[in-house]
């Protein structure tokens, strides 16, 4: 079994990628399980959070290089990474735009494709033995998955100019100290840390998770006045929420609210 599926606890559902597709994530061969396994916790309304994590020394990392190397000899290598990132990039938009919390538990090396999916979850939570790496110079490629959409937000232009014309490998700590990693716990520790993160973010109503990821992610690309009208609009939508008449009960009525 590559793909191993469990719920951990009500509403928080674990997919580990094991084997090959931890090692091959992004071939033909692994990646579409890896993005059906995501799909069906994303489309589960029962599921409130995911947590992604991997196998031995590596999360996720990257293509199948020998796949690359066939496909020039055929070539058709550009067909190949077209029907790659077909997947990969629509299913990182699903996750950024899910109401459900996503925490990469980075037990290991996240380069590549691997790297784009770590970086595009809500939350990194790393082991001291975490790896990020881009690893797209080295081969002659330049960067997918997000990457230089998603690490800038984090690190810093600079930084992540650095990491990807260096072609850099950053350890679990360079990682955290950067802020590509959003905190580390012991090995042992990944799952249990990142399944108290997943019961707290998740808890929260619908309207509340979506809308706050949405608006972070576009603050960057709004001037402050089209942001404000955007704010409004959704906090305006979320007045007609079921959600807002609990969370002001429960208010009122001195106790912690229940938006499921």
């Amino acid at each position: 079994m590559t793909i191993e599926i469990e719920d951990l606890e009500t509403g928080i559902r674990k997919i580990k990628m094991s084997g090959k597709s931890a090692t091959q994530s992004f071939s033909l061969e692994f990646l579409p399980s890896i993005a059906d396994a995501i799909d069906q916790a994303l489309r589960d309304v029962s599921v409130k959070a995911i947590i992604l994590t991997g196998e031995g020394k590596f999360f996720s990392a990257g293509a199948d290089i020998n796949a690359f190397a066939k496909s020039i000899e055929q070539g058709n290598s550009p067909q190949l990474i077209r029907d790659l990132t077909g997947i990969l990039h629509p299913l990182l938009i699903r996750m950024r735009q899910s109401p459900t919390i996503s925490i990469a538990a980075i037990n290991g090396a996240c380069a590549g494709g691997g790297l784009g999916l770590a970086l595009a979850c809500d939350f990194r939570i790393g082991s001291n033995d975490a790896k990020m790496a881009a690893s797209y110079s080295g081969m002659g490629l330049s960067p997918d998955g997000g990457t230089t959409w998603l690490l800038p937000r984090l690190v810093g232009v600079q930084i992540s100019r650095k990491f990807f014309l260096e072609n850099l490998i950053w350890s679990a700590q360079q990682s955290h100290d950067y802020g590509a990693i959003d905190e580390l716990v012991d090995a042992d520790n990944l799952i249990s840390r990142s399944c108290e993160i997943a019961r707290k973010c998740s808890s929260w109503g619908m309207h509340s998770k979506e809308a706050t990821k949405h608006l972070l992610d576009v603050q960057s690309v709004n001037d402050f006045e089209t942001h404000l009208k955007h704010e409004r609009t959704l906090i305006e939508a979320a007045g007609t929420t079921d959600d807002f008449k609990e969370g002001v009960s429960a208010f009122l009525e001195k106790r912690k609210p229940n938006f499921d």
